[in-house]
């Protein structure tokens, strides 16, 4: 398999962890693309991923998969060993399903907002069509769903229940792109800064 994608993005990220926990890493083979430079929305990866947006993974058969919870479902599901991130019972796969949603829509998908419509984001030539505006108010959304996060960590062990998801990952990427756009975690959510150290230990993102 090949992964196109840039190191230290957060959606990249979230497929990396992924790969990590089920052990698949080495079967991957690495392609980086020049996002800065735009590369992701030439013809030539648009024919891979019409989204021209990183990651994107190609399997052996020349199939291209977009969409990062796309891609991180094929994942748990080509890879039996290492833990279940998308859940093995109906009810485990609809809740992990909906904190997934909840944590991407309000959190990582929020600080991105803020951070390409607020700020200079990656530069005038790849933020264009910014509103200032709704970056702002998707900033107050994002610390809103991070207070949220926080209650539910009140009463699981993580964001889904007792075990690791992928509603995790993307939690954890977007706290880490919080960091990176200046987006405040108030100190005062004790519950989600303990998670946040626990899973920043897994091997899968400790190495």
């Amino acid at each position: 398999m090949k992964v196109y994608d840039i190191d230290g993005f957060p959606n990249p990220a979230r497929v990396r962890i992924a790969l990590a926990e089920k052990g698949a890493t080495a079967d991957v083979e690495f392609i980086p693309v020049d996002v800065m430079g735009g590369e992701h929305r030439s013809e030539a990866y648009r024919a891979k991923n019409p989204d021209a947006v990183v990651p994107c993974l190609e399997l052996d058969d020349g199939t291209h998969i977009g969409q990062c919870n796309a891609i991180t479902e094929y994942i748990d599901a080509a890879y039996p060993n290492g833990p279940s991130l998308t859940g093995t019972t109906a009810k485990d796969r609809a809740r992990i399903s909906m904190m997934n949603a909840r944590a991407e829509d309000g959190l990582l998908n929020a600080v991105g907002t803020y951070f390409h419509h607020a700020t200079p984001g990656l530069g005038p030539d790849l933020e264009t069509n910014q509103c200032a505006e709704w970056g702002n108010r998707q900033k107050d959304v994002a610390q809103q769903t991070m207070a949220y996060l926080d209650d539910v960590l009140a009463e699981n062990a993580y964001l889904a229940g007792d075990e690791f998801s992928v509603a995790d990952i993307t939690a954890f990427a977007g706290l880490s792109f919080a960091d990176f756009a200046k987006v405040e975690i108030p100190a005062t959510l004790t519950n989600l800064a303990a998670w946040r150290e626990k899973v920043a230990a897994r091997p899968s993102i400790a190495a």
